[in-house]
């Protein structure tokens, strides 16, 4: 899912993008943003760009300001000071322009308990510029079986991938989804993580924010971690995961004397370069003829990440 940023031309040939036109593939671009609440700041200088077509995961910590941030996105929150473009328009001063051309799945969705999923979609169609299908949405996000059935009656999930499926209608150029699939099974969740993909594969932008770090590693092009109103770590998961260390883990045999730098048979190793100190610590085991038990190596996750994040602060 995540593209290399060069364009191969007919002949091999490799076209790195100019500044000047990357400059024209930015879906969003915040500068220097801040948000108070009287003496509070709850954002504090964010800088964040989003590419045209990528998927973009904005992660934090409790009370990060990545809610704010998002509200201010979406032209329902008032930012104190700062430069904000959304697909070339200022969302505090053109919301009903952004409207026509960005989907918003908000974490509770308003829906009307009385109306039917079916009607539900037909009402906000009747309220979209875009156009698209009843039946296509329902089918799309797995509620044909409950089409003529009232909201009310529906279970927390299906108000989600409802949520989701008027979030989408009609494709929009940006799709923002704050927690896209809380509360739903995982049969559901590859579902909406397909869905995602889709609108990704037809040009759209989409920006997510989840508690769940793996669905970020999934989708995601480029991450964004805030922290105590800041961005405290951005770029794309590769880099990201390349500015911190590898590990390896296994366990030795009772009575056998680990090599040096190593105390007890747990042995828990980060490392700069996973490559050659597994390598240099499997050849200690051969030669030693020592059997190891739950070998495990891996480069730095999201989650160590983020951990990392709020232990520093």
């Amino acid at each position: 899912m995540r593209r290399p940023t060069g364009t191969v031309v007919p002949g091999g040939t490799v076209v790195v993008m100019t500044e000047t036109a990357v400059r024209t593939d930015i879906a969003i671009g915040v500068r220097d943003l801040r948000v108070r609440y009287g003496e509070f700041e709850a954002v504090r200088g964010v800088d964040l760009e989003v590419r045209r077509g990528e998927v973009f995961a904005l992660l934090g910590t409790n009370g990060a300001g990545k809610t704010t941030t998002l509200e201010v996105l979406e032209g329902f929150r008032t930012r104190s000071s700062g430069d904000v473009s959304v697909l070339g328009l200022d969302p505090g001063t053109e919301r009903h322009r952004l409207r026509e051309r960005m989907g918003i799945q908000l974490q509770e969705g308003g829906f009307v308990d009385e109306l039917t999923v079916a009607e539900t979609l037909e009402l906000w169609g009747q309220l979209s510029p875009r156009e698209d299908r009843v039946g296509r949405l329902v089918d799309r996000f797995d509620l044909a079986h409950r089409r003529d059935v009232r909201v009310s009656a529906l279970s927390g999930g299906e108000k989600r991938r409802l949520d989701l499926a008027t979030a989408v209608w009609g494709s929009p150029e940006l799709v923002v989804l704050d927690e896209p699939t809380t509360g739903l099974d995982p049969a559901a969740r590859r579902r909406t993580w397909d869905a995602i993909q889709e609108l990704q594969d037809g040009g759209r932008t989409v920006v997510l924010t989840t508690h769940y770090l793996e669905e970020a590693e999934a989708l995601a092009d480029r991450v964004a971690i805030m922290h105590e109103g800041r961005v405290a770590v951005a770029g794309s998961l590769s880099e990201i995961l390349a500015s911190r260390p590898s590990s390896f883990s296994a366990t030795l045999p009772a009575g056998v004397t680990p090599p040096p730098g190593i105390d007890g048979p747990a042995v828990r190793v980060q490392t700069d370069d996973l490559q050659r100190d597994l390598t240099a610590f499997l050849g200690w085991a051969a030669d030693h003829g020592v059997p190891l038990t739950d070998l495990r190596a891996a480069p730095a996750s999201l989650a160590d990440i983020y951990l990392s994040i709020r232990s520093e602060a």
